[in-house]
């Protein structure tokens, strides 16, 4: 077969793991692909090779199990929808225990192989410096965090001052299930009623004066680790990390993001807390609730064990950990409709990191459903939407609108980038969870457990029937 077809090819600019997967799936359709990456003519400064796919920092995937890990589902979701990146990574895989790592080198030399050599894909290796001419009536854009600077500012050129991040300061997410509400009770401060709120917006954390200390103690001991060179990105007051201000003075902290003022412990009113740490609610299924103020340079071990110092935080589950890097990613809820296409530019979709998802799968797997969204316009049908039931509805669902719209914080960017995680999938219908036969007490650990499990496998049923496998 040449590279030959009746149909006018899709563009795909950024050869990561997003765009290889997006040019696979179109080409799988039997629609030619034009797959631009600019590696081979300038590099960046984090890639070391010219192949497509490049892992840049771990060589994992993460988590393989899909019976009650979210990443495991997305990675069984991704077989199932005939992943490149998954093919690749199966065939290249290196021992890991439960998880799924490869040789990195192996894995991009496979893609980029089977790129390479497919019938209907072009690679081209050049920069496209600005957005796609519209001539290229489907396109998709795939740069990832290190997008070039002259498209990093046609994008933001298009689409608006304040729609593109270069610096991503992220406080830690916690499941809202694993906080304890018997120490922790829900209140806005001076019981404010906001927009769209009822005056207890928040879940309040109340630490007494020795609690405190040894907080701030921890904080200032805790390992951090240094901005990478190449990021970049400089402290600024607006986002000083919480070990940063806990050194600029022991009081600090509650006088800032940890004030106890307007607040009253509801299952002790007459004692008055020292510090208060408050979480909002992050996402809009309720799921999730972030810690306010606490982005941090913290290494991930040490912010688990330091944040489970907070009362009511003992057993917090993290969805995910704080961090400020610089990470290009566009306000995907403002700008993208539901198939990941700019709103105001029909057939320009963004996939991949550069969406506001993190880690290798995620952003390989919206690169996936670009890629199909856009072959079904090509063939002159409607996209079909994964059902928000499945992982790959559940990160699109996050990506296009699952946000929280801060009100009490004008201008405040309430969308981060986030991985695939259970807190992003709608909750399970009542009865889902039957407790196992001969098991007498069924909560904590055996229930969580057992939700996730029934919530893996509703995503792979409703995923095959999505794909009419």
């Amino acid at each position: 077969m040449t590279k030959t077809s009746s149909h006018t090819p899709i563009h795909v600019i950024g050869g990561g793991l997003a765009g290889s997967e997006a040019a696979w799936q179109i080409a799988e359709t039997g629609i030619p692909v034009i797959l631009h990456e600019m590696r081979g003519v300038r590099g960046t400064d984090a890639h070391k090779t010219d192949s497509l796919a490049e892992l840049v920092c771990s060589n994992s995937f993460r988590s393989d199990d899909a019976t009650s890990n979210a990443v495991g589902v997305l990675h069984a979701e991704m077989r199932l929808a005939g992943s490149l990146i998954m093919r690749s990574a199966d065939a290249n895989q290196v021992p890991a225990g439960g998880a799924l790592a490869v040789d990195r080198d192996g894995f991009s030399a496979a893609v980029t192989a089977a790129l390479e050599s497919h019938p209907l894909i072009t690679v081209t290796r050049e920069e496209v410096t600005g957005l796609p001419p519209e001539a290229w009536d489907q396109a998709i854009i795939a740069t990832g965090p290190l997008t070039a600077p002259s498209l990093a500012a046609a994008i933001q050129a298009r689409t608006g001052a304040d729609s593109l991040a270069f610096f991503d300061a992220i406080a830690p997410i916690v499941h809202t299930a694993s906080i304890d509400m018997d120490i922790c009770w829900f209140q806005s401060r001076y019981d404010k009623v906001g927009p769209g709120g009822t005056g207890k917006d928040y879940i309040n954390c109340p630490m007494d004066e020795a609690q405190y200390n040894a907080f701030v103690d921890a904080l200032i001991a805790g390992d951090t680790t240094g901005f990478k060179e190449w990021e970049g990105t400089p402290y600024f007051d607006g986002c000083l990390p919480i070990e940063v201000m806990a050194e600029r003075g022991r009081e600090t902290l509650r006088h800032g993001p940890m004030k106890p003022m307007g607040l009253t412990n509801a299952h002790n009113p007459t004692v008055k807390a020292y510090a208060v740490v408050q979480l909002r609610q992050d996402n809009a299924l309720g799921t999730l609730y972030n810690m306010v103020g606490f982005q941090t340079k913290l290494k991930y071990g040490a912010q688990a064990e330091i944040f489970r110092l907070i009362p009511g935080l003992e057993n917090a589950e993290f969805a995910r950990l704080g961090g400020l890097h610089r990470n290009t990613y566009i306000n995907s809820p403002t700008l993208l409709d539901r198939s990941l296409t700019l709103k105001g530019r029909p057939g320009l979709r963004f996939a991949g990191q550069i969406t506001g998802c993190e880690g290798y799968v995620e952003s390989a797997s919206i690169g996936l459903l670009a890629g199909r969204f856009a072959a079904a316009e090509r063939l002159g049908q409607t996209p079909s939407l994964p059902p928000e039931t499945t992982a790959f509805g559940a990160l699109l669902n996050h990506i296009t609108g699952g946000h929280i719209v801060s009100d009490d914080e004008p201008g405040k960017r309430s969308f981060q980038p986030m991985n695939v995680n259970f807190g992003l999938f709608p909750p399970l219908e009542p009865g889902a969870v039957v407790r196992p036969e001969g098991l007498k007490r069924f909560r904590g650990k055996d229930k969580a457990v057992a939700k996730k499990q029934a919530t893996a496998a509703r995503a792979l049923e409703d995923c095959a029937r999505w794909l009419g496998r």
